[in-house]
């Protein structure tokens, strides 16, 4: 099953350089333009590109999500795999969280952006991403990652986090479907969607996932960090996301009030910089080299 993991790696490599360049670098022709929705409010188009029939905000958002994808999803994942191949157990633990950004960010683009020409490359994306990450957890060995990781981490400190982060996910997610569902109107940034793809992902599977981790962990239990790992890695590499997508907007001409902007980008930075010191000593406890 390694070289099944390795092989799909290789797939998502190339086809994340295709989607994520084209959405990227296609970026001719067109201006944004309103559109009524089915609600009967009008949501601004964007117009150009390979997202030309995305809202403004998703739009411009997924070409800085494309940019991060790029610059630091791809190289991120090559590394992983390259030392998960050398049959080391630390790069198998970061390479489920490179895999686990790839899952995150196709599955929302196949669910969630509008329909255009790279459509079944993510799906490909998604679909791929998901069963190496499936094989890469059932060639895990559980019983040495325990011994490896039952001492020497602060275990409370870690647990406390990761259901901290769990909860924050939740009030930020919630917020928007209650506002709507209590005041029987649609949520601000539905645009031209039909329904809040990241909020349900987010809701159903980050959350719960933070929640079972942080148990796991305050109970010393090393498996929540087969859990916890993976959901770390999405934290940090969301900071550099969520920076790029706020630019790309802004350069679209979305007015966002300094609240708006700096809010997200300095709560992300906190989240991404405890997660990146909790993965580094995670990963630290892990012996390095072929074989470990």
């Amino acid at each position: 099953m390694n070289s099944m993991v390795v092989r799909l790696c290789g797939l998502i490599v190339l086809l994340a350089l295709v989607a994520a360049g084209a959405g990227l670098f296609l970026h001719e022709g067109g201006t944004p333009y309103g559109f009524v929705t089915v609600r009967g409010e009008t949501a601004k188009i964007y117009g150009r590109g390979l997202y030309r029939y995305d809202s403004l905000m998703a739009g411009a958002g997924q070409r800085g999500v494309d940019l991060v994808t790029l610059l630091f999803g791809v190289p991120l994942l090559v590394v992983a795999t390259l030392r998960y191949r050398r049959h080391s157990a630390r790069g198998g633990l970061l390479l489920s969280g490179a895999l686990t950004y790839f899952l995150y960010v196709y599955v929302t683009a196949s669910f969630g952006m509008a329909f255009n020409e790279l459509f079944l490359v993510y799906v490909a994306l998604f679909s791929a991403s998901l069963y190496a990450l499936i094989l890469l957890v059932a060639t895990t060995d559980i019983p040495r990652l325990t011994a490896q990781l039952a001492e020497g981490l602060p275990h409370r400190g870690i647990g406390i986090f990761l259901i901290a982060s769990g909860l924050l996910t939740l009030v930020i997610w919630l917020e928007a479907p209650l506002t709507s569902l209590l005041g029987g109107r649609p949520p601000v940034l539905l645009g031209h969607s039909t329904t809040l793809v990241t909020h349900g992902l987010d809701l159903a599977i980050i959350v719960p996932a933070a929640f079972m981790s942080g148990v796991l962990v305050l109970r010393s239990d090393p498996r929540g960090y087969l859990i916890a790992v993976p959901i770390l890695v999405l934290i940090v590499m969301l900071v550099p996301a969520i920076i790029a997508m706020t630019v790309s907007q802004l350069q679209a001409g979305i007015a966002f009030t300094t609240a708006e902007w700096v809010g997200p980008i300095s709560g992300f930075l906190v989240l991404g910089g405890i997660g990146a010191w909790v993965t580094v000593r995670v990963l630290r406890r892990i012996p390095s080299g072929e074989g470990s």
